[in-house]
């Protein structure tokens, strides 16, 4: 008689991964099997409350009934094509994520990576084609601290020096000014520059959040100078900080938008760039393309994110529960939190490096069964699904206090 297999530990999968995987990750050591709604499970069935959201590609939470419903009843029909032919859930998914954004046309892709990689391409074709910049000389315009994706064209213009360092040679057309610096912005672009691509809020550096007016001196300033604002929403959007998107705290509607993360509901990789039809329509058949871009099952994922939102319940939910989330804050300064930024359902936290890196808080909060990464330094990120409760947040951030004082 063959002995029944032994089931598989935490420990053990966490071993079984070093040998086999690329060492690209530093994850918590917390190995997660199960998940719904805004909790996970791992395979000993200890439960936590997730914090993170998969960087805000979990927005509805785990296993969202109304996505799910809509993954399974497409599975059930088509998954893919390529785009060689149509297929029946592209149009409606282009039409309503268009009509969400206030802007004409989507490029539908799949990662948040290729989203930017082609609102780069899009950007230059638009710069020689429209604005008349000669041949191979246009230049996109960026933030320092930004965080973009890791694409080899992307490190280029990144100042992470971990993002860069063994990469070269870099991609040249790239030009870094301060983040919320409109001189800076403003001395930097010239006839060469096709585009401004900024984050509303930049996340990877921490929830850094310009002052009131950056975003609109943008839009200013780039229909002044004739070129692109290309708006980064790939964390900030879709109902993250409490707004459809971040642009619209300041009334902004960018001539390009790329989207991502949670437009797959986590469920699949879906991204877009979203822009002005002007903008969009240089593109011709085989400048650009995507194999599993706009495939059916993202589209009717997509469809059924859009429909989420169209409610207004989770951008409601996101500005409602993001005061909570500061008030919360605004006790623990000085008890170990030296500085802390929100926008809506979102926070960059700054800890006393005395108290401990952030990595250290992260794995202290662990302990506790609350889920967060840090980022640089002794800063940690909170991005909860949109459908926790105040309860559950009330939870995390006492269990960040206890963390704090112990």
């Amino acid at each position: 008689m063959t002995a029944p297999a032994r089931t598989r530990t935490s420990a053990d999968l966490i071993r079984a991964e070093e040998p086999v995987l690329a060492h690209n990750y530093h994850p918590l050591p917390v190995v997660v099997a199960r998940a719904e709604g805004t909790w996970v499970e791992d395979v000993e069935g200890r439960r936590y409350l997730d914090m993170l959201a998969g960087y805000s590609a979990l927005n509805f939470g785990h296993r969202h009934p109304a996505l799910i419903e809509a993954a399974h009843r497409q599975l059930d029909q088509l998954t893919l094509t390529s785009r060689a032919f149509h297929n029946d859930r592209l149009a409606e998914f282009a039409e309503r994520l268009a009509q969400l954004t206030g802007l004409d046309m989507v490029l539908p892709m799949n990662t948040g990576a290729e989203a930017v990689e082609s609102g780069i391409k899009v950007a230059r074709k638009w710069a020689y084609d429209v604005k008349g910049v000669p041949a191979d000389r246009a230049t996109i315009v960026v933030a320092a601290e930004n965080f973009h994706g890791r694409t080899t064209t992307i490190v280029s213009f990144s100042t992470d020096e971990t993002a860069r360092s063994g990469f070269g040679p870099f991609t040249p057309g790239f030009k870094i000014v301060p983040y919320d610096d409109l001189a800076a912005l403003e001395e930097a672009v010239d006839e060469t520059t096709a585009a401004v691509l900024i984050e509303p809020v930049q996340g990877e550096a921490g929830v850094v959040i310009p002052k009131d007016g950056y975003l609109a001196g943008v839009r200013e300033l780039t229909r002044r100078k004739g070129c692109l604002f290309i708006a980064d929403e790939i964390q900030s959007g879709l109902g993250r900080t409490g707004r459809t998107l971040a642009v619209e705290h300041e009334d902004v509607v960018p001539d390009v938008l790329l989207l991502g993360k949670a437009l797959g509901g986590g469920i699949v990789p879906v991204s877009a760039v979203v822009a002005r039809r002007e903008v969009l329509g240089v593109l011709h058949p085989g400048e650009h393309g995507s194999t599993f871009g706009g495939n059916p099952l993202a589209a009717a994922v997509g469809t059924a994110v859009v429909e989420l939102l169209e409610t207004g319940e989770f951008q409601r939910r996101a500005a409602e529960l993001g005061a909570v989330l500061r008030d919360g804050l605004a006790t623990l300064a000085g008890q170990g939190v030296v500085g802390f930024r929100t926008r809506g359902l979102w926070a960059g936290v700054d800890i006393d490096p005395a108290v401990g890196t952030g990595r250290e808080i992260s794995e202290r909060l662990m302990r506790e069964g609350i889920l967060v990464k840090d980022t640089h330094g002794s800063t940690i990120r909170l991005a909860p699904p949109l459908t926790i409760t105040a309860e559950e947040l009330r939870s995390a951030l006492a269990a960040l206090e206890k963390v704090l004082v112990s």
